[in-house]
């Protein structure tokens, strides 16, 4: 048996899914006695060994149960994979002093890792994130038998057997029939389909043609009340301004101490004093 469980590499299927099948149909499948001196092994001492062989022997069940979900459009060797990292949990959890086989065990996590990669990768947008809608996800992919709606009848009966109300079924009907559809234009839309998209339906704050002119006032008044304020102060004071702020090429403290002949603290202090002027003057005329 070692041989064939070197064989095969139990993190994942690989490029090649029909010969890592063919591998795990061909380890045999333990008895009783064996799978119960393997657990225990794994129970009482911890032995990784013992754990290796229990996951090995057990990998073509989570074959025959990925492949009950092949109706997703999901690759097989992904949801196989999945299913495998449920084994290894189960036996991780398993308990030989209960008395069922590992099999019966391990199909709870097997499908929980399965499922929850279906409802993680079948949409970009999740149709079930709570705990109702994750069985009712299930169970009525199962339920429906054609691609048409249900009738009024069949809503009733489903919703009768899964324990909630018809309107229930029918809004997770309703998500299970829609598509995923793209946020942008396709990249090879042409301009009668392009329109159609998400985007161009959003509304552009930006473009309010009354929020543009309460802009454009705005800014236009403030502008006058600032020229208006400059003309107030003396002409050192104006060029100093000017040179500081409102220039490209601003000139530094020490440039205009030099053009004035006085210190770059006596600059600071007649720039200081002219903004404290023209703050003032600019709220007096607003």
């Amino acid at each position: 048996m070692n041989t064939q469980l070197q064989a095969v590499d139990i993190t994942t299927p690989g490029a090649n899914l029909e010969a890592y099948i063919s591998s795990v149909s061909a380890i045999p499948v333990l008895t009783i006695e064996e799978e119960r001196k393997l657990a225990e092994r794994l129970h009482y001492e911890n032995d990784l060994e013992a754990a290796r062989q229990l996951v090995m022997s057990h990998l073509r069940f989570v074959v025959h149960i990925a492949r009950s979900y092949s109706g997703y459009g999901l690759s097989q060797a992904d949801l196989i994979q999945e299913g495998n990292v449920g084994l290894m949990k189960a036996v991780k959890r398993f308990d030989p002093t209960v008395g069922v086989r590992l099999v019966s065990f391990a199909v709870h996590w097997i499908k929980a890792e399965i499922h929850e990669f279906i409802l993680k990768n079948w949409r970009i947008v999740k149709i079930a994130t709570t705990k109702a809608q994750r069985k009712m996800f299930f169970n009525l992919r199962s339920a429906k038998k054609s691609l048409s709606w249900f009738t009024n009848k069949e809503v009733d009966a489903v919703a009768k057997d899964m324990g909630v109300e018809p309107r229930v079924v029918r809004e997770m009907e309703g998500r299970l029939s829609s598509v995923d559809t793209s946020f942008d234009a396709p990249v090879d839309a042409d301009d009668e389909s392009a329109p159609n998209a998400p985007v161009y339906f959003l509304e552009d704050k930006s473009a309010d043609p009354a929020a543009l002119l309460e802009h454009s006032n705005w800014a236009e008044n403030a502008t006058n009340r600032l020229h208006e304020a400059l003309v107030q102060l003396d002409e050192r004071s104006q060029d100093i301004l000017m040179q500081r702020w409102l220039n490209e090429e601003k000139a530094t403290l020490h440039d205009l101490a030099e053009k004035y002949d006085v210190s770059a603290e006596r600059i600071r202090q007649l720039e200081k004093n002219a903004m404290k002027k023209i703050k003032s003057a600019m709220e007096q005329a607003a």
